[in-house]
Order: structure tokens, then C-alpha cells, then sequence
């Protein structure tokens, strides 16, 4: 059976490989100018889920910039938290003595929407906007303070899209506990659920999060939505559906070959797993990723050239890695070695000890 896999849009890749650079930001007209401002305030030594909150920051700000949206989106990925928020206690600009500052900092367009999106109710976005409650011109009402707040489609568009950039940012298994059902977490005592609230546990990715992710994606397809801010790459540009169940399937499976709970002596079995978790979720990278290797190994180089394209695809379309066991940027290496090993003779080795010698040649 033919399975999902995606070519690899040259163009897509060109984007994301300068962000590889960690001084990316120093050299991007836009945002280099806020980031000493940014980095004073400690966001650096701050924890945040899988990371620190630089790391969080510049996380959402790398997958926006391959997203190709504009300055003030932008900004706000670089800014998205720091008036704080009802999801972190991290206030690093006060809202209410520093509105002026980040203003004159990044302008007033970029500023409003900060603070739009510090201070409305982010669980009451999600759920709406998943609940299909947009109005016919793509605005949405919120409730806050006993009133009515409509945000403008506008803002409803790059909520949606920041929303979208947050949370494959940072959401593992981990989170997939302590934050159960997200946008509709219940409210458990964390010392009965003690063995859930070690961090960061198992590093398993997330089995639901991709799924809400996609129901975000598709309300960009709204026509009072379409075409006010470029399309996000995932998901075929947010048109195609990934159901719950088959992000399940899919996480189970391709985290049960990662724990070596197949078969060993041969690959057979861990190659057919994998495969059957494309076939469920065919948008990530990873599971595409370890399949690539799974067929070098057993000498498909055709295969592992197609499966390694791809996943190089998929890491360049979301600009950040859905295993957080190593981050985005080690993801993109290691798939650029297998590609290198599928289709230039005599760099894939056939001794084990000699993969810590592979390196990328004529870059």
C-alpha cells in the first residue's frame, strides 16, 4: 500500500534552513531590534514546559517566520506572553505601567495585539473557534467582565495561527496529563496524581494536541478568514482533516517501536508499525523520519529517500519538532543524513559504531 508521503517544496526548505542559525534573530530586520529588550528581562533563565521561555518565544516566532507572516504577527509571537497570561504567571512587561514602552518599542498595531491576546480568555478562544462560532464576516464574540468583546477577523485570524504556532511549540505528554482535555481541563489534586505531575516525565508526544491544532487550521479555510494572512504549510495549507483517533493510533504506535516494545532481532515488524502510523498521521515528521532510517538499514534506499523527503518537508512546514526529546533543529540533521545516505553512495555505514562518524558533505 502506497503510503502519505509528501515531496519535499524545495522553496518550503530554503525558508527554514537560515533559521537553523541560533542567531537567527540578530539578523531579521524585524524582530532583531525588540530582542535585546526581550532577553533583558531574564526570559532566558525562566523554566516553560519543555524548554525556558526564550526557548518558548523564539520557538513560536521561528514556526510564524517559516508561516511567512507579517512584522506585527510576528511580534507577537516574539511578545505572545509577556504581560502574562491565565495559562503562566510569567509577567515580564506590567500592562499596567509598560503599555507605552513595548508601544514605542514595536508600535501600536503590534502592542494591541499583545494585549489582546495576554488578556483575553485564550480557553474561551479555542473553544469557540473549535465550536464552529465564528460570525459570517469571521469575527468572534468573547465574554469578559460580564460583557461582550467581538475580536475582528483580523485578530481572530492571527490568533488562530499564533495559537496554532504555541502549542507545537510545547506540548509533550507531559502536558497531555496535567493539562487533560485542554481547552476543557478538570481541576485534580496534584498529590493523588503525583506520578503524572513529574516533569517532564517520559517526553512521549502529545496524542491529542496535533488534532486541535488541525481544528484551528481548518476555521482558517472561514471565507471571512481566508486570505487575510498567508496560509499556514501544515496539513496540505490547512485543508485536510486529521481525526482524533488517528493522532492517537498514530503516537501509540510510533512511540511503541521508539521504546523498543517490537520485535529487535529483525525490522520487519517495527517497519510495518511505523508505517501503519503514517498512514494515521501522515503531517508529522518524526514517525517519517525513523521509517527512513528503518529502510536504510534494510537497504530500501528508494523508500528511505521518499520517507526522508518527506520528513524533512513536514519539519520545514511546522519549524518545530513534535518529539521533544531533542529539539527542532537536531530533528533536521539527522533527516538531512539519511537523505544523504538514501541517494550519495557510500555514506550510509554499514557498521554500527561508525554512525557516530556521519556528517553532511558539500553543503
Amino acid at each position: 500500500m502506497t503510503l502519505p508521503f509528501h515531496p519535499l517544496d524545495a522553496d518550503l526548505f530554503a525558508r527554514a534552513q537560515p533559521l537553523l542559525d541560533d542567531e537567527w534573530l540578530t539578523r531579521d530586520p524585524d524582530l532583531a531590534p525588540v530582542l535585546p529588550t526581550v532577553l533583558a528581562r531574564n526570559v532566558g533563565q525562566d523554566w516553560h514546559k519543555a524548554g525556558t521561555f526564550r526557548h518558548h518565544l523564539v520557538g513560536v516566532t521561528r514556526t510564524l517566520t517559516v508561516w511567512q507572516q507579517p512584522r506585527d504577527v510576528r511580534l507577537l509571537g516574539l511578545l505572545h506572553s509577556v504581560y502574562g497570561n491565565a495559562f503562566v504567571d510569567l509577567v515580564k512587561f506590567d500592562p499596567a505601567k509598560e503599555r507605552a514602552r513595548v508601544r514605542e518599542m514595536v508600535g501600536g498595531s503590534a502592542e494591541h495585539l499583545v494585549y489582546l491576546f495576554c488578556t483575553q480568555s485564550r480557553t474561551q478562544f479555542v473553544q469557540r473557534v473549535l465550536a464552529h462560532a465564528l460570525e459570517a464576516d469571521g469575527s468572534l464574540v468573547l465574554q469578559k467582565d460580564g460583557q461582550d468583546h467581538v475580536l475582528t477577523p483580523y485578530e481572530v485570524a492571527t490568533f488562530i495561527i499564533v495559537s496554532m504556532a504555541d502549542t507545537i511549540e510545547q506540548w509533550f505528554s507531559w502536558q497531555d496529563d496535567i493539562f487533560s482535555r485542554f481547552p476543557d481541563v478538570q481541576h485534580r489534586n496534584q498529590k493523588a496524581h503525583w506520578a503524572a505531575s513529574l516533569w517532564p516525565g517520559p517526553m512521549r508526544p502529545t496524542g491529542r494536541m496535533v488534532h486541535q491544532i488541525n481544528g484551528l487550521a481548518k476555521a482558517l479555510q472561514h471565507p471571512g478568514l481566508k486570505g487575510l494572512l498567508p496560509m499556514p504549510p501544515v496539513f496540505d495549507h490547512c485543508t485536510q482533516h486529521l481525526s482524533a483517533a488517528n493522532e492517537a493510533a498514530a503516537t501509540s504506535l510510533y512511540w511503541s517501536v521508539i521504546q523498543q516494545d517490537q520485535p529487535l532481532v529483525d525490522l520487519d515488524v517495527a517497519t510495518g508499525v511505523l508505517e501503519s502510523a503514517v498512514r494515521h498521521n501522515p503531517w508529522v515528521g518524526e514517525p517519517q523520519m525513523v521509517l527512513a532510517q528503518l529502510y536504510l538499514s534494510a537497504g530500501r534506499k528508494d523508500d528511505a529517500k521518499a520517507a526522508a523527503e518527506s520528513a524533512l518537508h513536514l519539519f520545514s512546514a511546522w519549524g518545530n519538532s513534535w518529539d521533544k526529546r531533542v529539539q527542532w533543529d537536531a530533528w533536521v540533521a539527522w533527516t538531512r543524513i539519511l537523505l544523504q545516505g538514501a541517494t550519495v553512495e557510500g555514506t550510509w555505514p554499514e557498521r554500527l559504531d561508525k554512525l557516530n562518524n556521519v556528517a553532511l558533505r558539500g553543503q
